[in-house]
């Protein structure tokens, strides 16, 4: 004789959002212990999730957030295995709640993260039970967190496929200013839309900048071979500093053009912008989170899978 009702069944799955059968399964192996079953459940969900971590999460969402009342922004980005359940409201709503926990307590890296409360749990135990709940890998990734030292303006792209965040250092008459949020925000859609790999042409460190140096005069020596006219070498050599230049107004977000008015740079923008309200911005740091960028996608065979299941 069972020692639970459907009310008891329907009560933890409410408490888990777990199955129907699989509260049922509990409660009978807990002999109708409530807090019993929803332990039994909760280890279920890390075997589960341990089967289901070298399952490919590369979907997701990056969220992108600042706190309105002491100005801490983050991006974190949150992975599961298909569009789907990125576009579920309550995985959605872990990723914020994620977000707010990285605000709040400045964990130094994920496994800190996920060492932090989050309501009754931790948040390794909260990501367990969504694994439980949703039944994919979901995995956090990374986050970048920025101090309230910085005017911390966030931008997200298309509903969290990318998240960026930028970080300005204004003057004390302009900290509360919305039109250096507004040109926070558009600093941010260049960066998404730009992806540029460095703040500032300061910034490109030597290797780079030799090794960019020696493939552009190797382009321009074969170009120069087969001109008709060929150029002497000091000429080559002014061709790769003019070609240099390029490679910073493509690379480097403050010497990028502006997307929003191509006469400026965003460099230039800027000052610009700080001129008219009578006080000083500069661009200090962002970070552009694309989600899913690095890891490798799983390629279905669909064929092999229709094979597989008609056998």
């Amino acid at each position: 004789m069972a020692s639970f009702t459907a009310k008891d069944v329907a009560a933890l799955r409410e408490k888990t959002s777990c199955g129907m059968m699989d509260c049922k399964k509990a409660l009978t192996a807990a002999d109708g212990d409530m807090e019993k079953a929803i332990e039994i459940l909760r280890e279920q969900g890390l075997a589960k999730a341990v089967k289901k971590a070298d399952r490919i999460a590369a979907d997701g969402i990056v969220c992108a957030k600042v706190c309105e009342k002491c100005g801490v922004g983050v991006v974190v980005e949150v992975n599961s295995e298909t569009d789907f359940v990125a576009k579920n409201a309550d995985f959605r709503a872990f990723v914020d709640g994620v977000a707010d926990v990285i605000i709040a307590e400045n964990p130094a890296d994920v496994e800190a993260l996920k060492a932090c409360k989050m309501g009754d749990l931790t948040v390794a135990e909260n990501l367990q039970e969504k694994v439980l709940s949703i039944g994919e890998n979901i995995q956090i990734r990374r986050f970048v967190r920025y101090d309230a030292d910085t005017v911390n303006v966030c931008y997200t792209h298309m509903g969290g496929n990318i998240g960026v965040m930028v970080a300005l250092e204004v003057s004390d008459n302009l900290k509360d200013n919305e039109t250096v949020r507004v040109l926070g925000k558009d600093v941010g859609m260049q960066v998404a839309a730009m992806s540029p790999l460095f703040l500032d042409k300061a910034d490109v460190d030597e290797e780079t900048l030799a090794n960019e140096r020696r493939i552009l005069l190797t382009q321009a020596i074969e170009e120069n071979n087969a001109s008709a006219k060929p150029k002497p070498q000091a000429i080559l050599e002014k061709m790769v500093d003019g070609r240099v230049g390029k490679y910073y107004e493509e690379n480097c977000l403050l010497q990028q053009t502006y997307v929003k008015d191509n006469k400026f740079s965003v460099e230039k923008h800027v000052a610009e912008v700080a001129k008219e309200l009578g006080g000083s911005i500069k661009v200090v740091k962002y970070v552009r989170f694309e989600k899913g960028e690095g890891i490798e996608k799983r390629q279905d065979d669909l064929a092999a899978e229709v094979a597989k299941l008609v056998k």
